[in-house]
């Protein structure tokens, strides 16, 4: 930390950087955690900066983008020739545009998970287009006493084998559309760390749920394979997360891993037991007041993560070291005011480093990255923000 606040510190915050060999260390991580049994596809919305997409998806044991809408994938595809949009669209223009780009259509695969997304591109576009790909997004949560209990992301209908066969069968016999390959995402793994501080009980009840849902996810993953590929073959069986790599490579039906967060190493990455990834995106602010000498109060800094509400949401003050948040004002708009024995000292001017809860949210805050390696800044990238993108 020292050598990246001592590479900025002419700069002006609010500014947001990238230290570039914990990054390009993160990256090389992620492939190695898959030990050759799948690839990387990076996914896009976890950067949010074309230059370090493009950074780390030309690397060995990387293939493909995920991204996360219809108008990001149009605006990557033009640099990549495989994205697969990790959610279903419902945006009639940019379905308008990848039909009438026979270029695009062969470089961007649809989500899709019931009959209802095929007649949403029909309505939109009609018959009179080149075949557009389409993914089956299989849902990937554990679900017991008869559906009763439902332990994950509440994504796709398409639960079992048969209702896979059968949506895969209705694909290849509609005009218009191709079936490329399967997603499934098993947020309950990959996005929960199974090393939270806390209730130990919570943390035990927390991993035996965790090793229940993998065991019962391989066989029916399995399954589903076996039977959509008794209709038509896939190119590609994704699956999986940053934080379930070797777990989801293991399974042989797995072609490859949708990951990007852990490229930028963020709070909520810090508790997982398999991997700890390193801290590699940061964003600066500056003390603007001192209401008692023991607060330092920030401008802004309410850079909040999504997700459930609590404190694993807000951003974590990183250097100096022994900052924190007060428990009744937290991360705030106009003000973060901060506690602590660094906080003593400090004057009027002053930068405090934080981490973003989640990966590529800070960078809907800011125009361009600091590129840092070793002591000095390197370059600065715009993120999509920063090249005049809005996207979701």
């Amino acid at each position: 930390m020292v050598q990246l606040a001592s590479a900025t510190e002419h700069l002006d915050p609010p500014f947001a950087v990238v230290d570039l060999d914990a990054f390009d260390l993160n990256a090389s991580d992620l492939a190695r955690r898959a030990a050759g049994l799948a690839t990387i596809r990076l996914a896009s919305k976890s950067v949010r900066s074309r230059d370090l997409i493009q950074r780390a998806a030309g690397r060995q044991g990387y293939h493909g983008i995920l991204a996360f809408t219809l108008p990001e994938a149009l605006f990557l595809a033009q640099d990549h020739e495989d994205v697969v949009i990790g959610y279903p669209t419902a945006d009639r223009d940019a379905l308008r545009q990848l039909a009438a780009d026979e270029r695009a259509a062969a470089r961007i695969t649809l989500m899709i998970d019931s009959i209802d997304h095929l007649d949403f591109v029909d309505d939109a576009v009609g018959s009179r287009r080149p075949d557009l790909r389409v993914c089956i997004d299989l849902d990937a949560s554990l679900e017991l006493l008869g559906g009763r209990i439902h332990l994950g992301p509440y994504r796709s209908p398409t639960h079992t084998p048969q209702q896979a066969a059968a949506l895969a069968r209705t694909i290849t016999q509609r005009p218009g559309f191709r079936l490329a390959g399967l997603m499934s995402y098993e947020g309950q793994i990959a996005g929960m760390g199974d090393n939270q501080p806390g209730s130990p009980l919570k943390r035990a009840a927390l991993r035996a749920m965790q090793r229940l849902s993998a065991r019962e996810l391989a066989e029916r993953r399995a399954a589903v394979i076996t039977a959509i590929e008794a209709i038509a073959p896939l190119e590609f069986v994704n699956g999986g997360g940053t934080g379930s790599i070797e777990q989801t490579a293991a399974e042989h039906v797995i072609t490859e891993i949708g990951a990007g967060s852990g490229l930028y190493g963020p709070g909520l990455f810090d508790f997982y037991r398999r991997f700890k990834p390193r801290p590699a995106a940061f964003f600066v602010l500056p003390v603007v007041r001192r209401p008692t000498s023991k607060i330092a109060t920030l401008l802004g800094g309410g850079w909040v993560a999504s997700g459930p509400i609590g404190p694993d949401r807000l951003p974590t003050p990183t250097w100096p070291r022994g900052l924190r948040l007060t428990g009744l004002e937290g991360a705030g708009e106009v003000q973060t005011p901060v506690l602590g024995q660094a906080a003593h000292g400090m004057r009027l001017g002053e930068q405090v480093w934080l981490r973003h809860a989640k990966a590529g949210e800070l960078c809907e805050r800011v125009n361009v990255l600091h590129l840092v390696s070793g002591h000095q800044i390197v370059d600065q990238v715009p993120t999509y923000r920063g090249e005049g993108h809005a996207f979701l």
